[in-house]
């Protein structure tokens, strides 16, 4: 007999969101680019306030994805804390228990 086959959540690939945030990040940047070329500034001071768009968003994701892994970690210890002492408590309460 076989085993039953379940589905596997497939993991999601950092390249692949790296190149997703980098997309985003370059369309805003024109965007921005675009409609402040259009509106007021000269080309140079536009691309340089588009560019600098594009680096803060790619910046950011990238802080973003270090502070949620640290947070990460600093939940599963401060929860393997709380169910250890959940734990004691337990084993203490079923010695009194009937």
């Amino acid at each position: 007999m076989n085993a039953p086959v379940e589905p596997t959540a497939q993991p999601r690939s950092t390249s692949r969101n790296l190149v997703r945030r980098i997309a985003v990040s370059v369309i805003l940047s024109g965007l921005v680019f675009l409609m402040l070329w259009i509106m007021a500034f000269s080309f140079a001071t536009s691309l340089l306030i588009g560019s600098g768009i594009c680096v803060v968003i790619i910046a950011a994701s990238a802080t973003l994805s270090l502070i949620e892994m640290v947070l990460d970690a600093i939940a599963t210890i401060v929860f393997g804390v709380l169910a250890a002492i959940a734990a004691v408590v337990a084993a203490v309460f079923s010695l009194f228990g009937n």
